[in-house]
Parts: C-alpha cells; structure tokens; sequence
C-alpha cells in the first residue's frame, strides 16, 4: 500500500504541478477530498472540502500567478495509505496573486503535504506553507532580522 500510494502522491506532483494536466486531478483527486491548511493561531486547523475541480481553481490561481513555477520533492515517507512530503516551489511572480500585483520576484516556497489515499485517490490532505518566507521574498513583509530589532523578545 505504501508504494501505490506514494505513486498517487507523486503523480499529483509531477502531473499536475510540473506537467500542467490539470485534468489527471480527475483520476488522483477524490470528489469528497478534505484539505486542512495549518496556520499557526489559536483556532483549530481548518478542514475545507476540496475535490478536483476546487483544486483546479487553487492550482490555477498559483499557475496564473507563477507560470514557471516547479515542484521538487526533497524527501517523502510514506506508511500505509499516508504520505508525506517535504516539497519546495521555485517560480517567478509574473502575474496577481490573492490581490498583490505581480513583482517579478524569483521565490522559492517551502511545504509540508501530507496525503491519505485510499482506493488510489488522494481523499485528505494537510498543508503547511512556510508563507512568511514567501510575503518576505515578494516585500511584503520585512525580513525576519529587522522584524526581531523593532520588536526584541522579552
């Protein structure tokens, strides 16, 4: 199980992401798929449903925003019908994305997925997105050292 499921898993990546066929979602992507996005904050991990045509849009948008935009799996476990994987996103920002005009940055996005298949179809996921790494690298946040110097721990 832990080989057919990791295969799933890299099909998501590789098909979808880096080969833009965004139609295999169809086949890898169950209707009643869950993602829960991690955020640090006091409330509970937010679950939404996400079946392949929401995915769709999702990826679209970040293809829109970042044409160019490659994935690579810098290391996957899988147990059972669980995988996860360490992924990094390199693109430039050509286009809007979620309101902020396209600055022409090159970013390079750092993730967590971890996906549960079952019966060879990606049915949950959970997402963590390093994104203050990301607001950092577009200028919309400064960086990390200049934001401890205002504001020195206690």
């Amino acid at each position: 199980m832990s080989t057919e499921s990791a295969d799933v898993v890299e099909r998501f990546f590789a098909e979808v992401w880096n080969r833009r066929d965004l139609a295999a979602l169809d086949n890898i992507v169950d209707q009643s798929c869950v993602t829960h996005q991690a955020r640090s904050a006091s409330e509970p991990i937010s679950a939404t449903p996400r079946g392949p045509r929401a995915l769709r849009q999702h990826i679209e948008a970040w293809l829109a925003a970042f044409p160019a935009i490659r994935v690579t799996t810098d290391l996957r476990h899988a147990c059972g019908n669980q995988v996860i994987s360490w992924v990094t996103m390199r693109g430039t920002h050509r286009g809007p994305w979620q309101g902020v005009s396209p600055t022409g940055r090159e970013v390079t996005i750092r993730t967590v997925a971890q996906h549960r298949v079952e019966s060879g179809r990606i049915v949950e996921d959970w997402v963590i997105v390093e994104t203050l790494g990301l607001y950092q690298q577009l200028g919309l946040v400064r960086p990390t050292q200049e934001l401890l110097g205002q504001h020195p721990p206690k």
